[in-house]
């Protein structure tokens, strides 16, 4: 079996996924020096309202065809298995028993990461895993230091272009990570979906094919 050290967590609703995500998957994966990235859509996702979600099936259908050929990155199916709220403590869990001895990078925009005292036992979380949380547009890195308890201050460090594998450390466990984010949001497809407009330079080509074949989006999905 392969042996995967550093294992990034890449989850999110991905409805759908699109050129955006893969940009953010390929910077964090290169200047972390991930072994893998597993993308998991989220089978209910506990912070979104549920509208406009297309079926998880699908969903992880895309996520399959824009990953196919990429070693790097996996698709990953166990929240849809679970068909149960996807928190993120129990998706933890799970690939603690499935990758033991992996150590975890939960990726993450500072958008949701901002969020994080709303999750589920958030604090046994970062215990428990690593973060690394990528610029949005809009909002500023420094402001995780700000929403933070102050126990976790002194875990808190930039992860810059140029530093080398040894800038990781148990004394840290959330990387701040600048990355050039392409401005697409899943938003922006869905709503030019309905309006009958091309996404073909906002999606893999086979799921803007996948969208137009299964007719998502097109009446509020």
């Amino acid at each position: 079996m392969e042996r995967i050290s550093k294992l990034g967590i890449f989850g999110g609703t991905f409805n759908p996924i699109h050129l955006g995500h893969l940009r953010a998957g390929e910077e964090v994966y290169r200047r972390a020096r991930l072994d893998k990235i597993l993308f998991i859509p989220a089978y209910i996702p506990p912070h979104k309202k549920q509208v406009n979600i297309a079926p998880a099936e699908d969903r992880l259908a895309m996520l399959r065809l824009a990953l196919a050929g990429r070693q790097e990155f996996v698709p990953s199916a166990i929240e849809i298995e679970d068909q149960r709220t996807s928190y993120s403590i129990y998706t933890l869990k799970k690939i603690k028993r499935l990758y033991p001895q992996a150590e975890p990078f939960f990726i993450i925009g500072v958008d949701a990461f901002l969020e994080i005292e709303t999750w589920k036992d958030y604090e046994h979380v970062l215990e428990e895993s690593n973060f690394l949380v990528m610029s949005r547009p809009g909002y500023r890195l420094a402001e995780v230091k700000e929403i933070l308890p102050n126990r976790w201050q002194s875990r808190i460090a930039w992860l810059k272009e140029e530093e080398k594998e040894s800038r990781f450390s148990s004394d840290y466990t959330i990387y701040l990570v600048e990355i050039n984010a392409l401005p697409i949001s899943a938003s922006e497809i869905r709503d030019k979906v309905r309006r009958g407009e091309s996404i073909a330079h906002l999606v893999p080509p086979a799921v803007a094919d996948y969208i137009h074949r299964h007719h998502l989006y097109q009446d509020g999905l």
